[in-house]
């Protein structure tokens, strides 16, 4: 578990809600190019951080693969699921753009093409213990091969 994070199946309190909804993501890269590299992970997390803290969520854990990403998000139920997806991926693809123009160029041309596929994979994490999605997440590649 990640320091500062709430104790594990321990409820959420906000204004009028008392919640633990835990949720599984996955973001694959369009056209599923091999694009991630160690440091680009590496610096893509506090982006995903930035993100949900600013909807009131937490970033449980956090790892991926040259052509995918995994998260494990304690999701505040404010949040639109999808919206939430949207700003994920618009704020990693748009920094990670930034950052490695050259190696993402090698990828994809042009400013128009997006980064991340159109395609959502979100999992409600209620039916499996936590911890063997958490140890699922850990046991990812890493970028590594």
């Amino acid at each position: 578990m990640r320091p500062g994070l709430p104790a594990q199946n321990f409820l959420r309190k906000g204004a009028h809600v008392v919640f633990d909804i835990h949720l599984h993501m996955v973001f694959i890269t369009k056209f599923r190019r091999l694009v991630f590299t160690e440091a680009m992970l590496a610096d893509m997390e506090p982006i995903f951080v930035r993100v949900l803290t600013a909807n009131q969520c937490i970033l449980e854990e956090f790892n991926g693969e040259p052509d995918h990403v995994h998260l494990l998000i304690n999701l505040h139920p404010d949040n639109n699921i999808s919206d939430l997806m949207a700003s994920l991926k618009s704020a990693s693809s748009r920094i990670l753009r930034q950052q490695y123009k050259s190696e993402i160029g090698k990828f994809y041309w042009g400013e128009k093409v997006k980064l991340w596929h159109d395609s959502k994979c979100v999992v409600s994490c209620g039916g499996a213990p936590l911890e063997i999605v958490k140890a699922y997440i850990k046991e990812q590649s890493g970028g590594k091969e």
